[in-house]
């Protein structure tokens, strides 16, 4: 045989040599005594000898084989390193030179591991022009960072990111119009980082109409330091706030402006860390959550101190599991405000409304039900242009001190509500309060020809009632002829054309249109 022969050729020659002889000696043994079968002593030393020759056949220095006959190694640049090889796209701060017990400013440090982030890796696109980093994360590692700036993405255009996992106090010089977490880079800084990132991506980039996609911010502690806000995300898409602290804020605990579908869920915010009965209270200042887009959701969210803790100025918003005892309505608080009359569309659901009440102006499509209102908490419709259309107060509890407050209440120093179409507020559970709707049921007896049965303690418009319905049932054996003469000034009165005595049970509506 050639020295030349290639090596695993020849390696294969002298295997199956070797398995021949095995074979060949095996079965002349066999010739001379019979059939027998091959035993396991044997056969263990057997596959001994067999392992030991091919482990002598495969060491480097067992042959000498041309040089020439060994094939090139692949040059650097053709390598493919193994399947999940590359390094994780995880930025750790601390990497970063940032200081994890707040003794110093990391405002840097937090910075340049957001750019990093920013220029990584990217896997196509989510919505047009949003660049996907492909689930990329910011890893505080559970440090508390002080900062003198807010944190931003040097460029609009990525998505697919999670900032996570420790907390960010303000410096004293912190900007007091800010916010520690920005999500509104500037212009000049994304075209800037866009250039970066290659003209093709730059153009992509370019052609989105917002500027972030599912960026998630995650188990974080921000406290604001009375200077400014906690975070801000402004025309972005598919965000998510989540098991967030975020208190001493003057401004926005959470300001979402523009852009739609921001999640937030299961998140404590205040102004002032209290459990309720502070004797500060009514100086709480600021606004928790400040919702200026739509089709946004607040989930199981705790709002312990502010003066509002829930505003709205955009439609198509959902509260659900909401609990709102950021500053008694007899100081001076709002829980929820709903700042978009003709437009409210808006569903506040399984909340609890606890000394702070809700207040939407000119509603249009708005639904609150299967809520608590505790503390002579209320709900007020009030009027801007005198519109209320398509309003559900429904299935809620409402517990008072017996003072006479009433439930659900009526703002009417813009002018008097002239437009109340498919307003329904009923079946709602009330102790310690005033019970007011749109529905009442009430009844009168007499001896006489005329009953007249007033529904002002209980109907919530003034002067309206469009439809009626009432019985009559005479004693005796009467038998009158009667009819409905006037429904005025919420008092509906029956006529008979003969004394009688009588009762009579109405049921009246003020919300369906004739």
């Amino acid at each position: 045989m050639e020295a030349t022969m290639p090596k695993t050729a020849l390696i294969w020659s002298f295997f199956m040599a070797f398995c021949s002889f095995i074979v060949i000696h095996v079965y002349a043994e066999d010739s001379q005594m019979g059939y027998r079968q091959f035993s396991g002593g044997d056969y263990n030393d057997h596959l001994r000898k067999l392992q030991e020759f091919k482990a002598s056949l495969t060491r480097h220095d067992s042959l000498s084989v041309a040089p020439s006959s060994i094939p090139p190694s692949p040059s650097p640049s053709l390598i493919v390193p193994p399947t999940g090889s590359a390094s994780p796209r995880v930025y750790r701060v601390t990497s970063y030179g940032a200081d994890p017990t707040a003794s110093r400013d990391s405002s840097d440090a937090l910075a340049q591991a957001m750019a990093d982030a920013f220029r990584g890796p990217t896997e196509g696109f989510l919505i047009d022009g949003i660049a996907n980093l492909g689930g990329a994360q910011i890893d505080l590692e559970g440090g508390h960072y002080l900062i003198s700036r807010p944190l931003r993405l040097p460029g609009a255009g990525v998505g697919n990111l999670m900032i996570h996992g420790g907390t960010l106090r303000a410096s004293d010089d912190f900007p007091a119009d800010g916010y520690l977490i920005d999500l509104s880079p500037t212009s000049s800084a994304s075209k800037k980082e866009e250039t970066k990132k290659g003209s093709s991506m730059s153009a992509q980039l370019s052609s989105s109409s917002y500027n972030y996609e599912y960026i998630t911010l995650k188990d974080l502690l921000l406290n604001s330091n009375y200077r400014g806000g906690g975070i801000s995300v402004i025309n972005s898409l598919r965000i998510s706030i989540d098991n967030c602290y975020i208190t001493h804020f003057t401004t926005n605990g959470i300001l979402v402006q523009s852009g739609h579908e921001t999640y937030i869920r299961n998140s404590f915010l205040g102004q002032h860390i209290t459990a309720g009965s502070d004797r500060g209270e009514r100086n709480f200042s600021g606004t928790a959550i400040n919702l200026m887009g739509n089709d946004n959701a607040v989930t199981d969210v705790v709002i312990f101190s502010a003066a509002v803790g829930i505003m709205i100025s955009g439609p198509a918003n959902i509260l659900s599991g909401v609990h709102c005892y950021n500053k008694a309505t007899g100081f001076g608080g709002t829980g929820i405000y709903l700042r978009l009359p003709g437009l409210t569309q808006t569903r506040i659901v399984n909340s609890y409304m606890d000394y702070s009440g809700i207040v939407a102006e000119d509603p249009v499509q708005l639904d609150i039900s299967n809520s608590f209102f505790l503390g002579e908490a209320y709900i007020v419709l009030k009027s801007i242009k005198g519109v209320a259309n398509g309003v559900n107060i429904v299935n809620n509890m409402f517990s008072g001190f017996d003072k006479g407050v009433e439930i659900v209440q009526l703002d009417q120093n813009n002018g008097p509500f002239k437009e109340v179409e498919q307003v329904y507020v009923d079946r709602n559970n009330v102790r310690g309060m005033n019970t007011k709707g749109t529905v009442g049921r009430r009844s009168v007896q007499g001896n006489g020809s005329s009953w007249t049965v007033d529904f002002n303690p209980i109907l919530l418009f003034p002067n309206l009632i469009r439809h009626v319905q009432y019985t009559l049932s005479a004693s005796g054996t009467a038998f009158p002829n009667h009819t409905l003469r006037n429904v005025s000034n919420n008092r509906v009165v029956i006529e008979s054309n003969v004394a009688a005595p009588a009762s009579v049970f109405v049921t009246v509506d003020q919300g369906v249109a004739n």
